[in-house]
């Protein structure tokens, strides 16, 4: 585990621009991952890692509930960005899913279970392979009240250090951004455990 002063760093970070931090958080550790779920926003933080560091390892855990342009999205951005992707699945298949859980909304009690089985267990095993020490990702303040809580550093449960380089940037600012770097959104992107709330 780094041992790193989150609200000393926090402060010094809170006006640098991503490329700043990253600059900075880079020079941290080697072992290091950025993740994506190829959402709506990840070609931003995908292409600065192109530039940066274009070995660094992508994980996508992909839950196998993404739609057809996810995947499009996905694949242009993996052949495009020549980015190092590793991919995790369940490891039961959406058919077998749909007929034990179904997609249940998030006050079934099912949603625990269904969560469990395409998101949190993949994620483990990404990171459990890996062992990342640095954890760069694209979370940003205002998305969820959990995400609220926390800043552009932060530790996660298992003691790795996030990054989230882009956490004070609105929705606004990514759009400028993509139209000025000439990216796509992936307006379609549907996330199975967040979109029934």
């Amino acid at each position: 585990m780094l041992n790193i002063d989150l609200t000393k760093h926090n402060e010094a970070l809170r006006h640098k621009t991503p490329d700043e931090i990253i600059d900075w958080a880079l020079t941290l550790s080697e072992k290091r991952v950025v993740t994506t779920s190829f959402g709506v926003y990840s070609a931003i933080l995908l292409s600065t890692f192109a530039r940066k560091d274009p070995k660094i390892d992508v994980l996508w855990c992909d839950t196998g509930y993404n739609n057809y342009q996810t995947y499009n999205h996905a694949s242009r951005l993996i052949d495009e960005l020549n980015l190092n992707v590793s991919i995790y699945t369940p490891k039961q298949t959406r058919g077998f899913i749909d007929a034990t859980l179904g997609l249940p909304m998030v006050d079934d009690p099912k949603h625990e279970a269904f969560t469990e089985l395409v998101k949190l267990e993949p994620f483990r095993r990404a990171l459990a392979e890996h062992q990342p020490e640095v954890w760069f990702t694209n979370i940003r303040v205002r998305q969820t009240e959990f995400r609220d809580s926390k800043d552009i550093l932060s530790f996660s449960n298992d003691g790795i250090l996030k990054i989230s380089p882009f956490y004070y940037w609105s929705d606004e600012d990514l759009d400028d951004y993509l139209e000025q770097n000439n990216l796509p959104k992936n307006i379609d992107y549907f996330d199975p455990v967040k979109a029934l709330q």
